[in-house]
């Protein structure tokens, strides 16, 4: 036997099959990001970082993806940089303008944009701003690769797009009694699996007041972000769900705005608005690639 034979086989190790078809992963952790993490301080990246929790060596806030907030004061610039196919951007507040290798454009609060695979941005502040920041990072962390292409064009949701959309979808919903009022928001390039990028996914979803979204679940860690929201607005958040629908004993996870918290794969979720104020919410997920490989299984309760 060859001395490369028995170099390898000393990588080999096995399990019985029965016992270790479900290997005990650490679980995604129901998290809250509170605003007051970017509300103050110099201009930087906040990385939104659960890394020890599930045990990576690298950032991440999921498995596959990495939330931050970006900083920026006013009159001030900041570079951001990463190694990942897709980077998504919300704007929390201020104004202010990104430059890229494929042009410069201009954002104000509420606005969002993505980018595919690029070798760095810069923002700049026209008065005291902060973006979330999302990316598929952590995937290629884990997979040791580094994109070479892009796999999507550049893509901008101005506010009053994504708002003037949900506006229309109130009516209709009013009429067939929907319980949902939200849109997919898409690419051209992605168009097949709707999704914003080919890896990631995000929805602008209103809730009113007064209402509750029924429990809904899926296989794509929901990084949720609380665009605006009013007093007693929340999630509850739960493994199982009773007959009737309803969570067992769930967490319960606070909107508030500008903050961010974590919604774990698999786990059922309903959203709460017991206040006298619309709100909404912004989740990137991993669901693109979900999606593709037909695995993202969504459910809801009806």
């Amino acid at each position: 036997m060859g001395s490369e034979n028995q170099q390898w086989e000393q990588q080999v190790i096995s399990w019985e099959y029965t016992s270790a078809a479900t290997p005990d992963l650490n679980e995604v952790p129901i998290q809250p990001f509170p605003a007051s993490l970017h509300e103050q301080g110099n201009t930087r990246v906040i990385a939104l970082d659960l890394s020890k929790e599930l045990e990576t060596s690298y950032l991440a806030t999921s498995p596959n993806l990495l939330a931050s907030y970006v900083r920026i004061c006013s009159n001030e610039q900041i570079t951001t940089s990463v190694t990942a196919t897709s980077e998504v951007f919300f704007v929390l507040r201020g104004s202010g303008r990104t430059e890229t290798a494929e042009g410069t454009i201009t954002w104000q609060q509420g606005d969002a944009f993505t980018l595919p695979c690029n070798q760095g941005i810069t923002h700049h502040a026209d008065e005291d701003s902060a973006l979330y920041w999302s990316h598929d990072g952590p995937l290629l962390q884990y997979m040791g690769v580094t994109p070479n292409k892009a796999m999507f064009k550049p893509a901008f949701y101005s506010k009053a797009y994504m708002c003037n959309e949900v506006e229309k979808l109130r009516e209709i919903a009013l009429k067939e009694k929907r319980n949902r009022i939200g849109i997919i928001l898409g690419n051209s390039d992605t168009a097949k699996t709707k999704t914003m990028t080919h890896t990631m996914w995000s929805l602008f979803n209103l809730l009113p007041k007064h209402e509750v979204q029924k429990p809904h679940r899926h296989q794509s860690v929901a990084l949720d972000l609380a665009v605006f929201s009013g007093p007693e607005t929340y999630t509850l958040i739960g493994k199982k769900v009773d007959e009737n629908g309803d969570i067992i004993n769930p967490v319960k996870a606070m909107w508030a705005t500008n903050t961010v918290f974590v919604t774990p794969p698999g786990w059922w979720h309903s959203h709460h608005n017991e206040s006298d104020q619309d709100a909404f919410v912004f989740p990137v997920q991993d669901a693109g690639l979900h999606t593709y490989m037909r695995t993202l299984d969504i459910q809801f309760v009806r």
